[in-house]
């Protein structure tokens, strides 16, 4: 896919903005927030999992911006462990690649697309629909001060 970027790409879903942009999701890796021994659900593993997750989304996509939505974080009525108080954060971890129309508006959209790469939690490994309201978070995305324009024959996502 990357060695054709003229070639339209797939969009998983598109969802609409709260300021009535559309924008595409072309890609998104789904994990689980927490997985082995060492996934003690506590602030400083959290914190950890979220600075990997900050990491792993610049690696998928150099050239555009990187957005992290603040996770909730709980505190369920359990004992402290050796880490600290257990918080826990929601089970999936999801980073995403979105693109749109560029946010120029003289620039040519054949040519030119805008693109972010966006990091949530949510409860299920189920897919943003574009009709639920579920990821609200994900709709109030300031894509205007967030987002980056690129060029099409320049993959926006690395290798």
């Amino acid at each position: 896919m990357h060695d054709r970027p003229r070639v339209p790409t797939l969009s998983l879903t598109r969802l609409v903005l709260a300021d009535g942009r559309n924008v595409d999701l072309t890609e998104l890796r789904l994990t689980p927030t927490y997985g082995g021994p060492e996934s003690y659900p506590c602030r400083p593993v959290n914190d950890l999992r979220i600075r990997e997750l900050l990491h792993t989304a610049a690696r998928m996509s150099p050239t555009v911006p990187v957005h992290l939505i603040p996770p909730p974080r709980e505190y369920p009525d359990q004992y402290a462990g050796a880490f600290g108080p257990v918080e826990t954060l929601p089970r999936v971890a999801c980073v995403g690649r979105f693109s749109s129309t560029p946010l120029a508006p003289a620039r040519d959209p054949l040519a030119h697309r805008s693109g972010l790469t966006v990091i949530w939690f949510q409860p299920t490994t189920r897919v943003p629909d574009p009709y639920d309201t579920d990821p609200a978070a994900l709709r109030d995305v300031d894509w205007t001060t967030l987002a980056r324009d690129y060029e099409v024959e320049d993959p926006p996502y690395g290798p």
